[in-house]
């Protein structure tokens, strides 16, 4: 069980390095476009836009469309992964633990299949709508849904883990 902890620990880290680059690039991304900040350009005759990295001139993002939905699209998946990678080093923290089965851990587990099931469908739907990049979100909702239900089975198992743990409990 030592390994699974030091494994754990590591991964636990890892995730939170990917995590917080992602949350802060969606949050800066979101101020700059809707403060209208020196770093949000417009180019190609309002076609397209450009996102400078802090004070310089310097590109860092570029969107290909200006259209409320494609900026929309851009800062939720930026966001909504750095909130995935954030609840994945939660269940990762959950194994470093020195008691497995907790309450805790299993809510950790629920909320990470159900968002896993949940979040990519407006998107696709969106995509649908749009027609554009279809296959691609499609394979990623596809994607998403076979980690949730990886994440819905270690949450049954977290679960009745925890009920049996508890049994055992009472009985000392």
């Amino acid at each position: 069980m030592k390994r699974v902890r030091v494994v754990a620990a590591f991964l636990f880290y890892v995730s939170r390095a990917v995590a917080i680059p992602y949350l802060t690039i969606a949050f800066y991304s979101l101020l700059c476009m809707v403060l209208s900040l020196p770093a949000y350009q417009v180019i190609d005759g309002g076609r397209r836009f450009v996102i400078n990295y802090p004070f310089t001139n310097s590109r860092f993002l570029i969107g290909d469309d200006v259209r409320f939905y494609y900026k929309f699209e851009l800062v939720a998946l930026l966001g909504l992964y750095g909130l995935f990678f954030w609840l994945l080093g939660n269940i990762f923290n959950t194994f470093r633990q020195s008691k497995l089965f907790t309450v805790q851990g299993v809510k950790r587990l629920q909320l990470f299949y159900i968002l896993n099931f949940v979040v990519p469908l407006p998107f696709l739907i969106g995509h649908i709508i749009y027609s554009y990049e279809v296959n691609l979100l499609i394979a990623l909702t596809l994607l998403h849904a076979v980690v949730g239900i990886f994440a819905y089975f270690m949450a049954v198992i977290f679960k009745q883990g925890l009920n049996l743990q508890n049994e055992q409990d009472l009985y000392i």
